[in-house]
């Protein structure tokens, strides 16, 4: 479990992610040396990590949340596979290890869509596959889980937000290539330096810089955090899927995104038009939220729970194990 200081380390990085250390030691009261010492614990023990990430509707890409069924001996090397792709996120294995759930993103035409429509359906081992857009995410990408969010008061949270960026950006309408290696650095750490994103993108820091804020001030590009959601006391993941009638639908997403179980909850196409990803303490505390909270809303007509077994991937790429003769 997390200590206060972790907590309230945290939740500043939920506010600004680039924040520097000396000023969110300023806001904590500590010193910079121990922030930095506890963001190195945090990251080598607990998972931590701040992942810059575009906006997929800005970025005129469409998010597909994948569900794929296959034996137990060929899921984990099947799901290993999704997680080595440049195009998926948010890797799952639940159903006793037979079940595999991706984020997939895809871009415009067949060519962007080569998971869904070539990859796959060669997979042999695959016996059962679902594809179900992403039509509107209700919490989510900026929109974090309140739980990882409840150490700072609203005038430290103001201290450390950043300056909005005085000129527009134009968002990610007209990007060229120094944008998209700006992009895909901060997608491998969302803490960069400065000097390594100019190198990285072939402009001055100062240039990379006010590209950088007029992004973010746009809302282009967000910075997300990865922590180990069991050290905030979340021992039990589930996959929700709910099925709501129409008329209701966007009223009960708007409801569920403010439920603090809920680390996740968005429209799709299907069946099933709610999915959402509970945290719980443990079986029972999941039992009580779906027979109390969820159970009190009449326009849910259906639900269906899967537990996760393992995430082996989240927002961010997963690095690639060292080699022979590699550190």
């Amino acid at each position: 479990m997390l200590d206060d200081l972790d907590r309230a380390l945290v939740h500043a990085l939920r506010v600004d992610g680039r924040a520097p250390f000396n000023r969110i030691a300023a806001v904590l009261d500590v010193s910079p040396q121990t922030v930095a010492r506890r963001y190195r614990r945090l990251r080598a023990e607990a998972g931590l990590r701040v992942v810059g990430l575009a906006d997929p509707h800005r970025a005129g890409r469409t998010q597909w949340l994948l569900r794929l069924t296959a034996g137990p001996h060929t899921a984990q090397n099947l799901a290993q596979a999704l997680v080595r792709r440049a195009d998926t996120a948010w890797v799952k294995l639940t159903s006793g290890g037979t079940e595999i759930t991706a984020i997939v993103d895809t871009g415009p035409g067949a060519d962007g869509h080569s998971l869904l429509l070539r990859d796959i359906p060669r997979a042999a081992a695959v016996t059962d596959v679902s594809a179900h857009c992403l039509l509107h995410t209700y919490r989510g990408g900026p929109s974090a889980w309140p739980v990882s969010t409840e150490a700072l008061s609203e005038e430290q949270q103001a201290r450390l937000r950043p300056t909005a960026a005085s000129l527009p950006s134009g968002g990610l309408d007209h990007t060229d290539t120094a944008d998209h290696a700006l992009l895909g650095a901060l997608h491998r750490d969302g803490r960069t330096p400065l000097g390594d994103l100019a190198a990285a993108t072939g402009r001055t820091p100062a240039t990379v810089a006010r590209r950088l804020a007029e992004l973010r001030s746009d809302g282009a590009v967000f910075l997300d955090v990865e922590l180990d959601a069991r050290l905030l006391g979340a021992d039990l993941q589930a996959l929700l899927w709910l099925r709501v009638a129409p008329a209701h639908l966007d009223r009960v997403g708007r409801a569920l995104a403010t439920h603090r179980e809920l680390a996740f909850v968005a429209a799709t196409t299907g069946p099933s038009n709610l999915a959402a990803i509970a945290l719980c303490t443990d079986p029972a505390d999941l039992h009580r939220y779906v027979t109390t909270r969820l159970g009190a809303v009449p326009e849910i007509t259906a639900l269906e729970s899967a537990p996760v077994l393992r995430t082996l991937k989240a927002a961010g790429p997963v690095p690639a194990p060292p080699g022979p003769g590699r550190p």
